[in-house]
């Protein structure tokens, strides 16, 4: 968005960035409103070191979690207000969508919502969700799925947050059994919100954009140290945004990466992370 900069977009800002109104406005109007640009403006000049990747949510809703025979489910249900998201028959309604999920293994949400449902085979699972938006009086649409097929290398660990509002599934490679540390590292997705699970897959624009604001943060620095501390500043940036590379929450004497290598020497076994999903609504 450009043009006239507006009291939701200095608000926006300063939720993202921390930064005063007075300093969010300025940036505004300089970046012609565009948010981005607005963004790269104020970390330039020192003044947001950190910034969510997320602004306001537009939409309530929760996230459900099954488990099947052979495969996990992942779900997100929406409605119109917080209100309804607390209503049990939601609740039930979000449980029993996330178990058909995970039982059916369907190749896409369509062909989800077209099933019958398991437990009442006269209405497929999208008549189910019209019988509760009549009772509940508000438009619920399940917004995505994601099903995670169970293997006998995998491990597989969830987590959810806020009573729904997040919720992680981590995949450990390495043989089944391992579960519980499958679950730990959910819960620290779930609060550090790594957004890649290495260094190497941050995408190369990323990586140029971190690199382009560190280089004009040391501007006028002696040329022989600047790639040292640009270094620096990106292998800073990996460690905040990449899940091997974070502290861990349980024990911040340690990463991720250290963990996973500490209990497969207990094990006696290669433990690593396949990939990680964290699921926030709105999202």
């Amino acid at each position: 968005m450009s043009g006239k900069v507006t009291a939701e977009m200095v608000k926006e800002l300063r939720e993202r960035t921390g930064v005063s109104m007075g300093k969010c406005k300025e940036a505004l109007d300089k970046a012609a409103g565009d948010m981005n640009a607005a963004i790269d403006f104020l970390r330039k000049s020192g003044m947001a070191s950190a910034v969510k990747k997320e602004g306001r949510e537009t939409n309530e809703g929760l996230i459900g979690a099954a488990e099947g025979k052979n495969a996990v489910a992942l779900i997100e249900v929406n409605a119109e207000t917080d209100f309804v998201t607390q209503n049990e028959k939601f609740k039930q309604f979000m449980k029993d969508v996330a178990q058909e999920a995970a039982d059916a293994a369907p190749a896409s949400l369509e062909e989800l919502m077209n099933r019958p449902y398991s437990k009442d085979a006269s209405v497929t699972i999208d008549q189910y969700r019209a019988l509760v938006m009549q009772s509940l009086g508000e438009n619920i649409q399940v917004k995505r799925m994601s099903i995670l097929p169970k293997s006998d290398d995998l491990s597989i660990g969830l987590y959810s947050h806020m009573g729904g509002k997040i919720v992680v599934a981590v995949l450990l490679t390495g043989g089944s059994g391992q579960e519980a540390l499958a679950r730990d590292i959910a819960m620290h997705t779930a609060a550090e919100s790594p957004e890649y699970l290495r260094a190497e897959d941050v995408p190369a624009d990323i990586r140029a954009k971190e690199e382009e604001i560190a280089r004009s943060q040391v501007q006028g620095k002696p040329a022989n140290i600047v790639d040292k501390i640009v270094e620096g500043k990106i292998k800073a940036f990996c460690d905040e945004v990449c899940l091997v590379c974070q502290k861990y929450v349980k024990d911040n004497t340690m990463t991720i990466a250290q963990l996973l290598e500490k209990e497969g020497k207990r094990l006696n076994k290669q433990i690593g992370i396949k990939a990680f999903h964290r699921w926030k609504v709105g999202g």
